[in-house]
């Protein structure tokens, strides 16, 4: 399976190439460049693997939470080529990326991925590892503020993203010991945006290009302010 993924949700800015499991990336940090980067990466790796768009079985892309701008990009990146190239898509979490790449450095299994969200509040999932050495988000993404997360009584895991890095002292007070381990510093990127779209395009999540939208999780909250 060959499959081109891009992600630009987060101050990271990133595209991948996975070509039946081999993946080769572009992965720079450059808050406010995504749109500059994203196409030279996007051709640089089909021109170092050698192979055109029409050769893919299908796009992804990190879909949020994360950035307004940045998911904006990525959507309309991502829709244009799609189009172009007559492919289909498959939409990945971003904090299901950012948390993929957690149990790929770590031994635990389970993993709790925040992205600040800015107004005080973060972007958060809890992951698990299942029997593919994928994760699978338990229960839903939610936006809050650091006081008010949650996270499985009977695990003890990781905590990811730069969520953790902003409101460490709250989500440490919050979670106590479940979390033994933390990283502040990093991103989603592409690479696992691309291991995750194989088990979507897999399990038929793929969209077609059109449908190829953000999330934003704040959307409810936004539509709601604008009525009242």
């Amino acid at each position: 399976m060959k499959i081109l993924a891009i992600e630009t949700a987060t101050e990271a800015c990133s595209a991948a190439l996975n070509i039946d499991g081999a993946i080769i990336q572009r992965y720079q940090l450059a808050p406010r460049e995504h749109s500059r980067l994203i196409l030279p990466m996007m051709d640089e790796l089909l021109k170092e693997a050698g192979i055109s768009l029409n050769q893919l079985d299908t796009l992804a892309f990190g879909r949020g939470p994360g950035s307004f701008t940045g998911l904006r990009i990525a959507a309309g990146v991502i829709q244009g080529t799609a189009l172009g190239a007559d492919l289909p898509v498959v939409p990945v979490s971003t904090l299901a990326a950012l948390a993929q790449g957690a149990i790929e450095r770590y031994s635990f299994d389970t993993v709790f991925a925040a992205l600040d969200a800015r107004m005080g509040e973060i972007y958060w999932g809890v992951f698990e590892r299942n029997n593919k050495n994928l994760v699978e988000l338990v229960e839903e993404e939610v936006v809050s503020n650091a006081e008010h997360v949650g996270f499985p009584d009977r695990s003890r895991g990781a905590g990811v993203g730069s969520g953790w890095k902003e409101y460490d002292k709250e989500l440490r007070k919050h979670l106590g010991e479940r979390v033994v381990e933390v990283d502040g510093s990093c991103f989603p990127n592409a690479g696992n945006i691309a291991i995750l779209a194989v088990d979507g395009f897999e399990r038929k999540l793929a969209v077609a290009a059109e449908a190829a939208i953000p999330v934003y999780l704040r959307d409810n909250v936004a539509k709601k302010s604008v009525v009242e």
